[in-house]
């Protein structure tokens, strides 16, 4: 087993090891007194390790209760946040008592926004079930829901207790959404580690798993350590996000984030090119990778309906928004961009 320390507003670990999800119930005993805890799951994932949860939670001298709501993004809404709320209410769970998020980047973002508002703040612990929420969503303490105007516009910052990396949990992912994981894994090469970048090339993710999540985790606790609250560097962990929030919305999320992201990538590395920030040689190399892993790198969206939703973006301030843009593989800049340019950025990274 592997454990990545964090040291944040609050300090935890990050477990990563097979057989985890068996355990789960003494490791989490080890960081919290609470005496109840609520599993947070989706209809998904709970038939799939629920039981197995629950039974070590139990054995841990935990009382459990469960709140299970429909998988997907349509479910990361104020409506399912609320009725968790009441959930918590009804169970009477107290300041000292926990949560438990048990799934993918919806369950973990929606759970770490409950437990920050709901008494004023319980514990949490996250279990990600999925490779993207392993590899990026559970990590840093970013939490929310979306709104009709956008993605993830209401959350708070709020550090997890643990983290518990279970790579057993994978074998059961669909191929499709490990792949979404993937494009989070890509992100983090281009942004920070070349020799990464060549290992993913060299060799299949579903085989380097927990080299995969080890690395990618310590990446990110590194840029949260130094920017917990995403006012500098951490926002270079948004590579791709810009755009791709836009493509999600303008699909009315049918396209999944994974693919939003890659695709927000390759038009970020067309864009680059254009406006002489990169080579073409480093944008091939970008939409290569990303073409391997089967994601997709063409937008089928106008620059129009994509602008009406990136302005919207929680990474805008003021009349100008921070695109993350990359120059090598390995580095990327912070570029303050006026929102009168984003349009022609768009049109620069392929949108019609």
């Amino acid at each position: 087993m592997k454990t990545v320390q964090v040291a944040a507003s609050r300090q935890y670990d990050i477990l990563i090891g097979r057989g985890l999800l068996q355990s789960a119930g003494a490791q989490i005993r080890g960081v919290t007194s609470a005496s109840a805890i609520m599993i947070v799951s989706d209809d998904a994932v709970w038939p799939l390790y629920g039981e197995t949860v629950q039974r070590s939670l139990e054995a841990a001298g935990f009382r459990v209760c469960s709140f299970v709501f429909p998988h997907g993004e349509s479910s990361k809404s104020a409506a399912t946040y609320l009725r968790l709320l009441d959930a918590l209410a009804t169970q009477q769970l107290t300041r000292t008592d926990a949560l438990v998020a048990l799934g993918g980047g919806v369950v973990g973002d929606l759970t770490g926004f409950a437990a920050s508002t709901y008494l004023r703040g319980l514990g949490f612990i996250q279990i990600p079930t999925t490779l993207l929420a392993m590899v990026d969503s559970s990590v840093g303490g970013k939490t929310a829901i979306d709104l009709p105007a956008g993605k993830n516009l209401a959350g708070t910052f709020y550090q997890p207790w643990l983290v518990l990396c279970d790579p057993d949990c994978l074998q059961t992912l669909p191929e499709e959404i490990f792949r979404d994981g993937c494009a989070e894994v890509i992100k983090y090469a281009v942004l920070g580690s070349a020799p990464f970048f060549d290992d993913l090339k060299a060799v299949p993710a579903r085989a380097q798993l927990e080299h995969i999540i080890e690395t990618c985790v310590r990446m990110k606790r590194d840029i949260v350590s130094q920017d917990e609250f995403d006012r500098g560097a951490r926002q270079l962990l948004n590579l791709g996000h810009t755009f791709g929030h836009g493509i999600e919305a303008c699909s009315g999320f049918s396209v999944s984030h994974g693919s939003a992201v890659a695709i927000g990538m390759a038009m970020m590395a067309r864009a680059a090119v254009s406006y002489g920030l990169c080579s073409t040689e480093t944008r091939d190399a970008i939409v290569s990778l990303l073409q391997q892993y089967g994601l997709p790198t063409d937008c089928a969206y106008p620059a129009e309906a994509l602008l009406r939703t990136v302005v919207h973006d929680k990474k805008s301030s003021g009349s100008s928004i921070n695109l993350i843009v990359p120059t090598q593989i390995g580095s990327c800049q912070i570029r303050k961009t006026p929102a009168s340019e984003l349009l022609a950025w768009l049109k620069a990274g392929g949108a019609q």
